[in-house]
């Protein structure tokens, strides 16, 4: 009797959970977010006016439809809410997506955090004279932990990344679910959008990113 209450309620869950996304201007709020958490100066490669803010719903790693928000340029930002639809739609899974600014633009932070996000106006790693697709909000990272950057000698640095150093699907979890393989159907809609994925690059591997 417990296993038919409780698939009704998660076929109810279902039924009632539905995609939500927003698309809005930088407004005065987010940008005051943005400066205090050192994410966008004056001396980034893109002006505020660029950039959008997308308020969009997506499962997390408890099965539940929950709000996250990322922000990117302006000429991706419709693209970016169709993939975000069809993410949800397979129900894959994000631990939470909130702006890098909550971190203090830190990178390192944000992945620790297992954090998706997209602008961040920060240089290349390893090479502060060049501008990272971030700093353009023309880059996504999603799942960090699960989909980390491995160097070309193999190295990764966050220790929640490691037992991902194997790239293959073991178990049905949902932290398992967000690891983003090759053939995966998560990989594939950002793919088919036209963006790259990372995890293609020869050499290094970064599994999280995908960028236009």
């Amino acid at each position: 009797m417990n296993k038919i209450i409780l698939l009704t309620t998660l076929l109810t869950s279902s039924i009632l959970a539905q995609f939500n996304a927003n698309i809005s201007p930088i407004t005065p709020q987010i940008q005051k977010r943005m400066i205090e958490g050192n994410s966008w100066r004056n001396t980034c490669p893109v002006s505020l006016s660029d950039l959008r803010y997308i308020n969009v719903n997506h499962w997390d790693f408890n099965g539940k439809t929950v709000s996250g928000e990322i922000i990117v340029h302006k000429d991706v930002a419709t693209e970016v809410v169709y993939i975000f639809e069809e993410l949800y739609n397979l129900h894959y899974p994000i631990r939470q997506m909130r702006l890098v600014s909550d971190f203090k633009a830190s990178d390192w932070k944000s992945i620790d955090a297992d954090n998706t996000s997209a602008f961040n106006c920060r240089p290349v790693t390893g090479n502060k004279k060049k501008w990272s697709r971030h700093a353009y909000g023309r880059a996504i990272d999603i799942n960090p932990l699960e989909n980390p950057y491995i160097s070309k000698t193999g190295h990764i640095s966050h220790k929640g990344s490691l037992k991902y150093r194997k790239r293959v699907h073991r178990y049905n979890t949902y932290p398992d679910q967000a690891v983003l393989l090759k053939y995966d159907k998560a990989t594939q809609v950002f793919k088919k959008y036209g963006w790259r994925w990372g995890g293609d690059w020869k050499y290094s591997k970064d599994y999280q990113h995908f960028s236009k």
